[in-house]
């Protein structure tokens, strides 16, 4: 056969398709099958969606798909793909169709003095960032910030919107590598047209290094926190009342007049387990808190009892993780290498993780789940780039190359939004990014 004739019997193999999706018109097409080229890849197959689109809704504007079979992601051409599965290519495909997830939107930059090390982006009325300059700030909307936490002798570490009830304040904490963690008040309904400098009304002491992770219980009424001394502490968030046993309360005299107290207080109990750095903390559940170290384990405590009922070891030292997807039961986390791992503690060989994604070209500095989804979760890494995971298929959905230097936070935000910070003094906001 010579080449022409090769050519002309590859470009007129063609498979039957149905496109089916749980999108909302205009975006549904007509569920009659049609032919289509089998050497289509996805952005073909995004150009086909969106012509069938178009016929129905001559205004749509396109917009790239991407496209499962079988409940897997197409990440090679429909001819490859189906060779790989071994699918018949005789009948007819039913393909579903979802907006692609990428960001749509760099919003404008929000300057820090110093690199950004923390990011929450839980609440939805702003972003909370740690940075090393020592201070927490609040961002109303990006460029804009409306608080600046002041207090900490050294750099932030992490931050933690502790509770999300009250529609006139919040509480939110911060670690720092001066030893300490504190608690402050925000006042999100304020209209301020600049920022207002704010004091903690708690320290939290009694850390022997410095403080590297901390998180909320749900309730709100306690925070864990990581340390560089291998140890995990347990605080009460309350203001002072009668259960309280504050070390000392500071009061500071304001303006000649009024007097500002400022409690101090120790932590109501310690975990101890871990033989080195303890890089991340989260507390999913009331009586659960898990953590990584950079001794390369991963372990789940209970919280009553204090011991570890579950210890994972990776072989790597680990700087991150977050639990989410199926049933909020994954353990995601990432450490000193390019490889993004999770694991299924409910499994019984769970020391094994069920998914590693390594498309990363240095450490892994962050990861989290979205918390509308089982498949979604993201991923930072010292090589710049926030990365965008489907447990549906091996490849990053998309990559943010937003920043210049190493990223050390990311964090969704509104539900369609990423979040970040690093090296190079900015937090970047990522919008539009339609997970479903």
């Amino acid at each position: 056969m010579d080449k022409d004739n090769f050519g002309e019997e590859e470009m007129s193999r063609r498979v039957q398709v149905r496109f089916v999706t749980k999108l909302k018109p205009p975006l549904k097409v007509p569920s009659a099958s049609i032919a289509i080229p089998a050497n289509l890849t996805r952005l073909g197959l995004s150009t086909v969606v969106n012509n069938l689109i178009q016929s129905g809704s001559p205004d749509w504007n396109a917009e790239p798909f991407d496209f499962l079979i079988d409940g897997e992601l197409i990440r090679m051409s429909l001819e490859q793909f189906l060779l790989a599965k071994g699918i018949s290519a005789e009948k007819i495909l039913e393909i579903e169709y979802i907006r692609a997830i990428a960001p749509r939107k760099e919003e404008d930059a929000s300057e820090h003095e110093d690199w950004v090390s923390a990011v929450d982006g839980s609440n939805p009325k702003f972003i909370l960032t740690g940075c090393y300059d020592g201070l927490a700030r609040v961002w109303d909307a990006p460029g804009s910030c409306s608080h600046i936490l002041g207090g900490h002798g050294d750099a932030i570490t992490s931050v933690s919107v502790v509770d999300q009830e009250g529609a006139e304040s919040v509480c939110v904490a911060t670690a720092s590598k001066d030893r300490t963690l504190r608690l402050w008040k925000i006042h999100t309904e304020a209209s301020l047209n600049s920022s207002v400098t704010i004091r903690a009304f708690k320290i939290l002491r009694g850390h022997k290094a410095s403080v590297q992770s901390v998180s909320a219980r749900s309730a709100g009424d306690m925070i864990c926190s990581g340390s560089w001394d291998c140890t995990i502490n347990l605080w009460n968030t309350k203001e002072l009342g009668a259960d309280d046993n504050p070390v000392t309360v500071k009061k500071r005299k304001v303006n000649n007049q009024v007097e500002e107290s400022q409690m101090e207080e120790e932590a109501v109990s310690t975990l101890v387990g871990h033989t080195q750095c303890v890089s991340s903390v989260i507390w999913p559940q009331p009586e659960t808190i898990y953590s990584t170290s950079w001794d390369h384990s991963v372990r789940r405590w209970d919280v009553e009892t204090g011991k570890d009922m579950l210890n994972i070891f990776c072989g790597k030292a680990l700087n991150c993780l977050d639990i989410g997807g199926e049933a909020s039961a994954l353990i995601a986390a990432g450490g000193s290498d390019p490889v993004l791992r999770i694991w299924d503690p409910r499994k019984p060989a769970s020391s094994a993780p069920i998914f590693q994604f390594s498309s990363h070209a240095s450490w892994i500095s962050a990861c989290k789940w979205h918390d509308k989804s089982w498949f979604h979760l993201l991923s930072a890494s010292y090589d710049g780039k926030i990365m965008l995971w489907d447990l549906r298929t091996a490849w990053p959905l998309a990559v943010i190359d937003s920043h210049k230097d190493k990223v050390f936070c990311a964090d969704w935000w509104r539900g369609d939004c990423v979040v970040s910070g690093g090296m190079d003094s900015k937090l970047r906001v990522s919008s539009g990014i339609p997970i479903q």
